[in-house]
Parts: C-alpha cells; sequence; structure tokens
C-alpha cells in the first residue's frame, strides 16, 4: 500500500462512533519530511483521523500504515507509538498553564 517514502499511508479508512460516521473512506499519503496542517470545522474527523495514525483509537475499517508497517499490528503499534507526538484537542485541559511550551513538550513527550 504505502511508497517507501511515505511515513504516513491511509487507505480506506472509516469510522464510526455509533450511527455518527466520522471519517468515510478516507485515502491519505504522507511523504518523509513532509509537514502537513489539518484545517476544518469542528467535528469533522480531524481528531479521529489523527488519533487512528497516532495508535491511540483502535481501526474499524480500511488500513493505516506508520513507518512503512500496518498500525492494526500490536507488535507495530507497541513499537511505534512511542515514535508518534499527540495531543488531542482540548489543549487547555492537556496542558499544564504554569510549565512553558517547551516544559509541556518535553513533559509530554516523555
Amino acid at each position: 500500500m504505502s511508497h517507501p517514502a511515505d511515513v504516513i499511508a491511509v487507505d480506506g479508512l472509516s469510522h464510526a462512533y455509533g450511527r455518527t460516521l466520522a471519517l468515510h473512506g478516507v485515502t491519505l499519503r504522507v511523504p518523509t519530511g513532509a509537514l502537513v496542517g489539518l484545517i476544518g470545522p469542528d467535528g469533522v474527523g480531524k481528531s479521529t483521523l489523527l488519533s487512528l495514525i497516532a495508535g491511540a483509537k483502535r481501526i474499524q475499517t480500511g488500513r493505516v500504515e506508520v513507518f512503512g508497517r500496518d498500525m492494526a499490528d500490536q507488535h507495530h503499534r507497541s513499537a511505534a507509538c512511542p515514535r508518534i507526538a499527540f495531543l488531542p484537542q482540548g489543549l487547555g485541559k492537556n496542558l499544564y498553564p504554569d510549565l512553558s511550551v517547551r516544559e509541556n513538550i518535553d513533559f509530554f513527550g516523555r
């Protein structure tokens, strides 16, 4: 599925919360070294997509490869997740206001 230069490859990814379809058939390639922004209004599936890529949610339908391997594989996910930085929405609830930006990054990075 992925090209050797892709750090992320998503194919046919769908995810539902009950009857609400958050993602439907998403296909995406991110080459190694790329800087990518994901923009859109609340509720369109940005956090869901990133959670699936980061290994924080179980893949329902489709395929996600990170670092060239399938994130549905538990062994790969266990090895890959420590290399992935992901901070879900709700920044004010997830960060420590008494720490600087760098200190928050260092803390959550550990």
